[in-house]
C-alpha cells in the first residue's frame, strides 16, 4: 500500500466561494490516477470520516480522467472570513488526505 501523498503530484485545498472548500488531487502519471480511482478509496464515507462531515455536507466528488485529477467539494462549517474561521482561504485543509492508504 502507498499513501495518497506519495502517488499524487499535487494535493491542495482552496475556497470554492465563501461557503465551500474544494480539495484537488492531481496526478502526473496516468497509472497513479487510475490506481487511486479504481481503488474506490476516495468516496463519501472516507471524506466524511477524515473531515468529520455528514454525507449531506459533501457537494461532490468528481473523477476527471482526462485531467488526471479528483475534485472533492464540501460545505464549510463556518463561512470564510467570519468569526471562528481559522483558514480564510481554505488553503490548509488538504492535510487529512495525505495519509489515505491506496492498495
Amino acid at each position: 500500500m502507498d499513501r495518497l501523498v506519495d502517488l499524487a503530484k499535487v494535493l491542495r485545498s482552496k475556497n470554492s466561494g465563501p461557503f465551500e472548500i474544494t480539495l484537488d488531487v492531481l496526478f502526473d502519471k496516468p497509472e497513479n490516477y487510475r490506481r487511486v480511482a479504481d481503488s474506490g478509496v476516495i468516496n463519501i464515507d472516507t471524506i466524511c470520516k477524515l473531515y468529520q462531515l455528514k454525507p449531506k455536507d459533501i457537494c461532490g466528488i468528481v473523477f476527471f480522467e482526462k485531467g488526471l485529477g479528483i475534485k472533492i467539494t464540501y460545505n464549510r462549517a463556518v463561512s470564510s472570513g467570519t468569526c471562528c474561521d481559522r483558514d480564510v482561504y481554505g488553503a490548509q485543509q488538504h492535510a487529512p488526505l495525505m495519509d489515505i492508504l491506496i492498495p
